[in-house]
C-alpha cells in the first residue's frame, strides 16, 4: 500500500455500536466517520457462526485516515468493538489513491 496515501476503515458491528467504534478511532487522531444503516443476509434472522450469534442489524462505520495511522487506529477499532466485544465487529481496509473535497482529514484541511 506504499502507493497509496489514505486508507478506508471498515468497520461492521452489530447495530448500536458505532459510538464504541468512533471512540477508538477518535482516540487514535480521527476526527469523523461516516456510520450506515445496513442488514445481513442470512438465511435465518439469526444465527450462529463460530460460536457467536449474528445479529442481522449492522452500523457500518467508515473512517478515512493516512496510512500512517491505518494500523494503530484498526487495532483500537478491534479492542474496543472487535468481535470479543458486545459489538461482535470485524474491521478491514482498503487503499484510496485520491481524496478531494472540503472537510478535514486527521485535523488537516483538504482541499
Amino acid at each position: 500500500m506504499q502507493d497509496f496515501k489514505y486508507s478506508l476503515i471498515i468497520t461492521i458491528v452489530n447495530k448500536g455500536f458505532s459510538n464504541d467504534v468512533m471512540e477508538a478511532a477518535r482516540a487514535e487522531g480521527v476526527s469523523g466517520g461516516t456510520v450506515m444503516r445496513a442488514r445481513g443476509t442470512a438465511e435465518k434472522e439469526v444465527t450462529k457462526f463460530m460460536g457467536f450469534t449474528i445479529e442481522p442489524e449492522k452500523d457500518i462505520v467508515l473512517v478515512l485516515v493516512e496510512n500512517e495511522k491505518r494500523a494503530a487506529t484498526i487495532k483500537a477499532i478491534h479492542a474496543k468493538a472487535g468481535l470479543g466485544t458486545k459489538g461482535h465487529g470485524f474491521t478491514f481496509s482498503l487503499p484510496v489513491k485520491d481524496v478531494i473535497g472540503g472537510f478535514r482529514l486527521n485535523n488537516k484541511e483538504q482541499e
